[in-house]
């Protein structure tokens, strides 16, 4: 993967997770400063991290059960250490923290 397709990659995964919070039915509010995307739960304050991570090609997730680092495989993110594909770590990291069952709806990520 080159590196303007790892950023396009990047690109797409945030305005897809933008896109899945502002369809959601949870509080969770999200800011976003360049490629760090963070998603704050309102009910309880906690926060999930998503950063590029340029020097390794990956995508980190940071959220209260740990750090997860990220590798694009088409068609999308793997975590190195779960296993899980990207909308299967986001909706379970935030359930864990929300205390209730949360399903983003990713899509093409």
């Amino acid at each position: 993967m080159s590196q303007a397709e790892y950023d396009a990659a990047i690109e797409r995964t945030l305005m897809a997770v933008e896109d899945a919070l502002d369809n959601c039915e949870w509080d969770i509010d999200y800011e976003r400063a360049g490629a760090v995307l963070t998603l704050t739960l309102e009910d309880n304050g906690t926060q999930v991290i998503l950063s590029r991570q340029s020097a390794n090609r990956e995508l980190w997730v940071a959220a209260k059960s740990g750090g997860y680092h990220l590798a694009f495989e088409n068609p999308g993110w793997k975590c190195s250490t779960t296993g899980e594909d990207l909308p299967a770590l986001l909706d379970r990291v935030l359930t864990e923290q929300q205390g209730e069952p949360v399903s983003l709806e990713l899509e093409g990520v």
